[in-house]
């Protein structure tokens, strides 16, 4: 059970891992002339057409056979956790800033604590509540570098920044309701399949187009595919088969965090980012708050 367990964490933040690779495709991207709405869109939809061979491959048509409670879940983790996740967060960068918006997401794991402490009855314990502010103090120093512009303080870009937030926050636990009744494979398919539809329908609302290119629309695809396969696609097989191992999902969003630590890293060896000592210290907090917040819990709160 045990071991189990320690597979679970290790596929958990095997997929974070990936996800700290997510600034470098959207970079390349948005070099080529996407905007956000568009590289969300097209990440979710090849994310899609790349997990439908491989259900079909794995567990022929009959594998995309679901009842409709699991059909219905894997539509909400799809909507909530891709697509208004990547609209919220889109307008909250937009109003707010990308500084004041990389805090307020990084509050997602006190959303999933409360609703990990709401549906599943989970413990709260010091040394998750511990790990937890170390956690979102370690990514919001990682993020800013303890620079803050507070000009771009608004009420709504805040709203926006909070509701992508919590978007994330549901991920772990619309993730887990759905892997306890399907395979990961098949509940990415779906869930991918709902953001795009969201999404394309968002872009022609807001567009007029469901694709806008500006330049460089083979490069855009290209890296649109990539970003789909590996911190898409690859990623989010590793995220949902650990949550089917792990019983405490209020842990996941923590150990999921070292995608921060590896997006800095990226920063430094390909765009000669230069860290600044808070920066530091937040990557050291991330890695703290993770080791603690695997350490076995033995006193309830």
């Amino acid at each position: 059970m045990r071991t189990d367990k320690n597979n679970g964490y290790f596929l958990i933040f095997a997929g974070g891992v990936l996800w700290g690779f997510i600034g470098l495709f959207v970079k390349q991207m948005g070099a080529g002339g996407a905007d956000p709405i568009t590289i969300s869109f097209l990440r979710v939809l090849f994310a899609a057409v790349i997990m439908l061979p491989i259900c079909i491959c794995r567990g022929g048509l009959r594998s995309l056979s679901v009842d409709s409670k699991t059909l219905l879940i894997c539509v909400l983790l799809g909507v909530i956790c891709h697509g208004i996740y990547n609209i919220f967060y889109s307008y909250a960068v937009t109003i707010a800033g990308v500084s004041i918006s990389a805090v307020l997401l990084n509050i997602a794991p006190v959303f999933t604590l409360l609703f990990s402490v709401l549906f599943f009855s989970e413990k709260i314990t010091a040394w998750k509540v511990i790990a937890i502010v170390i956690n979102i103090l370690g990514c919001i120093l990682a993020a800013t570098g303890g620079r803050f512009h507070t000009a771009a303080f608004s009420l709504i870009g805040i709203l926006f920044g909070l509701g992508a937030g919590l978007c994330y926050a549901m991920t772990a636990i619309l993730g887990r309701f759905a892997s306890d009744r399907t395979d990961p494979f098949v509940m990415s398919l779906y869930s991918y399949a709902a953001a795009a539809l969201l999404l394309l329908f968002w872009s022609l609302f807001k567009n007029g187009s469901a694709i806008r290119f500006t330049s460089g629309s083979s490069r855009i695809l290209l890296w649109g595919f990539l970003f789909a396969l590996i911190p898409t696609a690859i990623a989010y097989i590793l995220y949902y088969a650990g949550i089917q191992k792990v019983r405490e999902s209020s842990k996941v969003p923590v150990i999921a965090s070292v995608e921060t630590v590896v997006a800095a890293v990226i920063g430094i060896l390909v765009y000669k980012e230069k860290l600044n000592f808070f920066s530091l210290l937040g990557v050291a907090l991330v890695l703290i708050s993770i080791v603690l917040m695997n350490r076995r819990q033995r006193t309830q709160m």
